[in-house]
């Protein structure tokens, strides 16, 4: 058994590379050998979101707070809010984040294949964003 304690891992900004406007990074935990998957804990200030980006062996996001928005490549713009979950299967391209006057947080939840855990893209454009 192993306890991880919370606030044990510091925060860290979201790198402008992969996010767009203000976004936090609480590191929750990550697997040990032979385990595969890591989560962390995400806010996004109002309008804030990732780029595009897949997961090899896909990703789930459960919403802890306020309001969001979740795309997939092809699909149209959906809102999300607390307590909804949302799964995106492997490889699947697609980007999430807050609604534009809202924060969002959610736990996100994937698994490394071959030591990564996700590929990122190009940057959400605004016409995407706002569907």
């Amino acid at each position: 058994m192993k306890i991880i304690r919370s606030g044990s891992a510091p925060s860290m900004k979201g790198p402008e590379d992969w996010f767009t406007g203000t976004v936090r990074v609480d590191p929750l935990f990550q697997a040990e050998e032979p385990g595969r998957t890591s989560g962390a804990h995400v806010t996004f200030e109002p309008g804030a979101r990732t780029a595009w980006h897949t997961h090899p062996a896909g990703q789930t996001i459960l919403i802890t707070f306020g309001r969001g928005r979740v795309q997939r490549e092809g699909g149209p713009v959906e809102e999300v809010s607390q307590g909804d979950v949302v799964w995106f299967p492997a490889e699947e391209k697609h980007w999430h984040g807050a609604s534009p006057d809202t924060a969002m947080s959610h736990i996100a939840i994937q698994e490394s294949i071959n030591g990564s855990p996700v590929t990122w893209l190009e940057k959400v454009a605004d016409e995407d964003y706002n569907g």
